[in-house]
Order: C-alpha cells, then sequence, then structure tokens
C-alpha cells in the first residue's frame, strides 16, 4: 500500500475549487493542509480537520498552489539567438535568419544534445514550480528531424504537438505547396505516433487560413488534435479557424477583432497568453482584460523558445500579465495552473482537490500574490510531482 503524507500549516492554499475556501474561483483556504496518498490529492481542507497520516510535512505558514501548467513551450531545439536578440534591444537590424538559425543548428545536432537540451530546460521549468508541460517540434522540418524531436519529446511528457507547420522549411523555398504535402502526408504519417497534438503557425509569412486548415484537418483525420498560433503578429483567420476546428487552445491571441473575441467566448477553444513573446521582442501586449471580461477562457505559458521568449519562468509571465495585461494576481495565477490544464483538455491536473495529481507548488511567501508582487525573487521552496517531493 501506498504511504500517505499531509502538508499541513498552509497559510493560503489556491484549490481552483470554487466551492471551497472563500468562494473564489480560486477556491483559496485559509491555514489549510492537504493530504497526499501515492500519486493523488485525497483531501484538501482546514489544517485542523486533517485526517492522520503516514508522514507529516509543516509547510510554516507558507502558500501552496496547484503546480504550473505550461501548456505551450519549443524545447526540442539546439543552439541560441543570443546576437538576434542582443541586435533587436539595441535597435540594430539583424539578418542572419530567425527560425532558420535555430532549424540549421537543431538538424545539425546529435539526439543527446537535443535531450540534454530539454532536460536542462525542465529541470529550470520545475524548480520554478511547472509539474506539467507541453513541447512542440518545429525545428527540424524534415521527416527525420520532425519525428526525431518528437520521439525524445515524448520521453519526457505526454503533451507531445507535432508542428512540423511552424515555417516553411528552406527546403521547400520555391514551392510552399510542395511543403505543406510533406507535412499533411509522409512527415504527417512519422509524427502521428509520437504525438497527442498538431499545431500550425498561422500568420503572413508562415501559412495561411487554407493552408492551416488543410495541416489540422489532416492531424485530426490522424487522430491528432488541433492547436494554433494564432494571431500573433497581424490581425488574420488563426482565431476564427481555432474555434472552427474545436482546436484546445489558440496561442497568442495579441491582435483580435471582436469577433474574434465573441468566438472564442462562444467556444471551447482556449485562448493562451505568452507574455515572454512580448516583453522579448517589445511587441503590443495581448489584452487580457478584454478577453476576460468578455467570458473567454485563459491560459498563461512562457512560450520557452531560443527566438522569442527564451524563458522558462511561470511566475515571470504571471508578473508580466499582471503588470502589462490587465490581469489580476488572482486570475494570472489560475490562468497559470486551470487554465493551461483546460489549454490541455485536463481535469487531472490544475487544481489540488480529491482525484487530482498530487502536483503541488509551496512559495517561500504567505500567498500566491507574492508572485507578482516579488517579481523575479525565486519564491518557490518546494515542488511535489505525482505525490513525489522533487524540489
Amino acid at each position: 500500500m501506498s504511504s500517505s503524507t499531509v502538508i499541513t500549516n498552509i497559510a493560503t492554499l489556491v484549490t481552483n475549487d470554487p466551492s471551497l475556501g472563500d468562494g473564489s474561483p480560486l477556491g483559496l483556504v485559509r491555514d489549510a493542509a492537504v493530504v497526499i496518498e501515492g500519486d493523488r490529492v485525497v483531501w484538501t481542507g482546514d489544517s485542523s480537520k486533517a485526517p492522520a497520516t503516514d508522514n507529516r510535512v509543516d509547510a510554516d505558514g507558507r502558500a501552496a498552489l496547484p503546480g504550473f501548467v505550461d501548456s505551450h513551450s519549443h524545447l526540442v531545439f539546439a543552439g541560441d539567438r543570443t546576437e538576434e536578440f542582443n541586435a533587436r534591444m539595441s535597435g540594430r537590424g539583424y539578418t542572419a535568419g530567425g527560425i532558420r538559425t535555430t532549424v540549421a543548428a537543431t538538424r545539425a545536432a546529435s539526439d543527446e544534445q537535443l535531450e540534454a537540451n530539454l532536460t536542462r530546460y525542465l529541470s529550470e521549468a520545475l524548480h520554478q514550480g511547472t509539474t506539467t508541460f507541453e513541447t512542440k517540434s518545429g525545428y527540424g522540418l524534415t521527416v527525420a528531424d520532425e519525428a526525431r524531436a518528437l520521439r525524445i519529446a515524448a520521453a519526457h511528457t505526454d503533451e507531445v504537438t507535432y508542428l512540423g507547420a511552424h515555417i516553411v522549411s528552406p527546403d521547400y523555398a520555391d514551392d510552399p505547396a510542395a511543403y505543406v504535402a510533406l507535412v499533411t502526408g509522409e512527415m504527417l504519417d512519422a509524427c502521428a505516433p509520437h504525438a497527442r497534438w498538431i499545431d500550425v503557425f498561422c500568420e503572413k509569412g508562415a501559412f495561411d487560413g487554407d493552408q492551416a486548415r488543410a495541416i489540422l484537418t489532416a492531424g485530426k483525420a490522424k487522430g491528432l488534435h488541433p492547436r494554433i498560433h494564432a494571431n500573433q503578429l497581424s490581425y488574420g483567420p488563426g482565431v476564427q479557424l481555432a474555434v472552427e476546428l474545436d482546436a484546445a487552445s489558440a496561442d497568442h491571441c495579441t491582435h483580435l477583432t471582436d469577433a474574434d473575441v465573441d468566438a472564442l467566448a462562444n467556444g471551447t477553444t482556449v485562448a493562451t497568453l505568452l507574455p515572454g513573446a512580448e516583453f522579448s521582442t517589445r511587441a503590443a501586449w495581448p489584452d487580457a482584460r478584454r478577453l476576460l471580461d468578455a467570458g473567454v477562457t485563459v491560459a498563461l505559458s512562457t512560450d520557452c523558445n531560443p527566438g522569442s521568449s527564451f524563458t522558462s519562468s511561470v511566475p515571470f509571465c504571471i508578473a508580466l500579465a499582471v503588470r502589462d495585461m490587465g490581469m489580476t494576481p488572482d486570475e494570472a495565477v489560475w490562468s497559470a495552473t486551470a487554465g493551461g490544464a483546460a489549454a490541455l483538455r485536463r481535469t487531472d491536473v490544475g487544481h489540488l482537490t480529491p482525484g487530482a495529481h498530487a502536483d503541488l507548488t509551496l512559495l517561500d511567501a504567505p500567498s500566491h500574490v507574492h508572485l507578482a508582487y516579488r517579481p523575479g525573487v525565486p519564491l518557490v521552496s518546494g515542488v511535489w510531482k505525482r505525490g513525489v517531493r522533487v524540489v
């Protein structure tokens, strides 16, 4: 039989169950305890009412919340783009190739190098409270390189996304239609066994609405569920296409019409906002307040990638969302936990109630609000993943 553990003396517990505690969306319980048995939460409530367990951990007045659910990252890559970032932040032009630079480095790297890089950034994220993450291919753009990226990722997470349609491969620069045929044909056949999701960058200079529809529809026929990079750099068809195809998530959502917002509010597609990208490119911030006020489900994620958002820190993204995107601290924390779970269509993570995976983050602070109140400070003092303390 598995042993049981109570984490007690929690100053403020975020459960994400509005039937608990203060009745808010965060379901805040003061002076709380959580009981873990095996890899699951089996009890949540007032510390004074916690049942007897085999083991006891004293949180010593710290806050606890569900492990962060980072539903958008690009972690299978090689190299970095320091020079590009430095030029952009210094107001200088830079023409070394952007994503193509990473494609070349990734193709040249060994499997061992790619996996070492992946595990390095996963460790970074874990130590900052992330217990569930999604990651994509998209830096190989050949059948073999896309398939190996997904194979490497699948050894570390169930949330693997095929993104052969990141950009048109440099090998097909003069024939985008042939590349779309590859992405929806031989490459899809090789990649589908290793992935749960299919994604496409629907944007000027990448894939238009018709191409994106063809790619996502082909993926659905192979059993992959759609997500989409939508409306990041300009207004476009991405959000409407996401809702039409029942995509789990439309990611970025920076440039939205009223019709886009209405479509998201009336559909099941989550709007995943990625403030690290706006921070790193000095672009306009997504208007989270507009989306939330319309009733859209919002997730917050890092978009960790070597070009436009080289951060693995969900707490940093929470602080940005509160400071620059109109979110309250409560909304930002919900979006980085339960919102991320919704973007992955998961009901077993993102909350701390009986039956959920015992994924829990302990902060060296009395309240989750400190994630935005004390930006840049390493507040995570403990992490449990599937019932095991890993930090």
